[in-house]
């Protein structure tokens, strides 16, 4: 009998060492779960307070330039050289107050000091609710508004704006040319990446990743386009070969960050 009893005692032991053994795997479980919700977390916290209005070696490598300092205007004027407290850098954004009455003479379209051509730009933007805005590239301030020359990569409150409005009246939309080719803004006070590739006539409207819109300036479809729409009667419309890149300000509070570009050869 003691010999029976102690081999069982053994595997008494036996079973508590194995269930002592089969609770630290799971103990580890939890502590590995917890640490990657915790990195999750974390990680979620970094992308979202990322520092903005820099560049990376890589970026600077490919040639890329930041148009907006995080600081200041430097590098921007108002269109045509008005007088307007429409702008002001703050928080790392270049912030649009917009005008509560919406009146077009007290706008104040904020513009690059320099031109381009050939180029890619990228914008981070965020819209309040009911706004409307945009970004008008290859514009000249030889008329008393840049749309009047520049094509429009158009910003708007789809959901929300107080007016019905028409496909080419949306966001990402080549502006009173064309409706958008997907629907792709996030709700209203999320912040958006647009995204505008100019080559040699060729451009492409691109919004969170998706591309919203591509034409050739002059093309066929272009000048039918043009010569039917809203843009018929403006003679510079598009024939800017080399201009400025502005920013829209129509009464609406809108904010910019992360504006860069890159000249294309």
């Amino acid at each position: 009998m003691r010999k029976l009893f102690v081999p069982a005692l053994s595997v008494l032991t036996a079973v508590a060492m194995a269930c002592g053994n089969a609770s630290t795997p799971e103990s580890k479980t939890d502590s590995t779960t917890v640490s990657a919700d915790t990195t999750a977390a974390a990680t979620t916290l970094t992308a979202d307070t990322a520092p903005a209005n820099v560049l990376t070696d890589a970026e600077k490598a490919d040639g890329w330039k930041l148009l907006f300092n995080g600081q200041n205007l430097d590098g921007w004027h108002i269109y045509k050289g008005k007088t307007s407290n429409s702008w002001v850098a703050e928080n790392g954004t270049l912030h649009c107050l917009g005008s509560e009455k919406d009146k077009s003479d007290k706008r104040a379209d904020l513009t690059s000091d320099s031109t381009y051509d050939n180029f890619e730009l990228q914008a981070d933007w965020k819209l309040a609710p009911k706004g409307n805005s945009g970004i008008i590239y290859l514009a000249s301030e030889e008329f008393d508004a840049a749309y009047k020359s520049g094509p429009e990569y158009q910003l708007i409150d789809d959901e929300n704006f107080p007016e019905k409005l028409e496909g080419w009246q949306k966001t990402g939309a080549n502006y009173a040319m064309g409706d958008p080719l997907v629907a792709a803004a996030k709700p209203i006070g999320e912040w958006n990446q647009a995204r505008i590739i100019v080559n040699k006539g060729h451009v492409e409207h691109w919004l969170n990743g998706q591309k919203t819109a591509e034409y050739t300036i002059g093309s066929p479809e272009w000048k039918k386009a043009k010569e039917t729409g809203k843009w018929k009667d403006a003679k510079g419309y598009g024939a800017t070969k080399k201009g400025h890149i502005d920013l829209q300000d129509h009464g609406s509070e809108i904010w910019f960050k992360n504006v860069k570009i890159k000249e294309l050869k």
